[in-house]
């Protein structure tokens, strides 16, 4: 079985929370603190830098995966785009508090916007490329609503 890199992240994002968590006094609101924090710093830090070297340094092969032309500029903003949430992402190691609603409001509306055109794409262009399909569209819709519960039960929890 193929595991793809969203996945990837995310279940690395659940094990660094595990073993941060192993042998802690936890409590609830610990607990949600701390799967928030590696969800943030992985699954949205390192997803997007990861994606940034994707788009920027193997634009053509990554835009066949999505379905998309070749050779479009875009791939280069599309890369910035993900590199400027990747490393606020990674910046959540170090900024806390309101710093991490930011992040999960610019991420979430990116992956939400993201999702939202593969299955536009998916409908209207019958695009079923690797990339514009199953896991990615999963991801992009599935990690807002994760990091958005998980923010607001860390705060109705402390």
């Amino acid at each position: 079985m193929k595991i793809s890199i969203w996945s990837g992240t995310f279940i690395f994002s659940i094990i660094a929370a595990l073993i941060n968590l192993t042998g802690a006094a936890v409590t609830l609101h610990i607990a949600i603190y701390t799967f928030l924090l590696w969800l943030l710093v992985i699954s949205t830090g390192l997803t997007g830098i990861i994606a940034f070297f994707g788009h920027f340094f193997r634009a053509d092969e990554v835009a066949e995966k999505i379905g998309w032309p070749t050779g479009s500029p875009f791939q280069r903003e599309i890369a910035f785009s993900n590199l400027g949430i990747g490393i606020a992402g990674v910046l959540c190691f170090f900024f806390r508090d309101n710093y991490w609603l930011a992040v999960i409001i610019m991420s979430s509306v990116f992956l939400i916007g993201a999702g939202i055109g593969h299955i536009y794409e998916q409908k209207n262009s019958e695009n079923i490329s690797e990339y514009n399909t199953g896991t990615v569209v999963a991801f992009d819709l599935f990690m807002p609503v994760v990091l958005i519960v998980l923010w607001a039960l860390m705060k109705y929890t402390a």
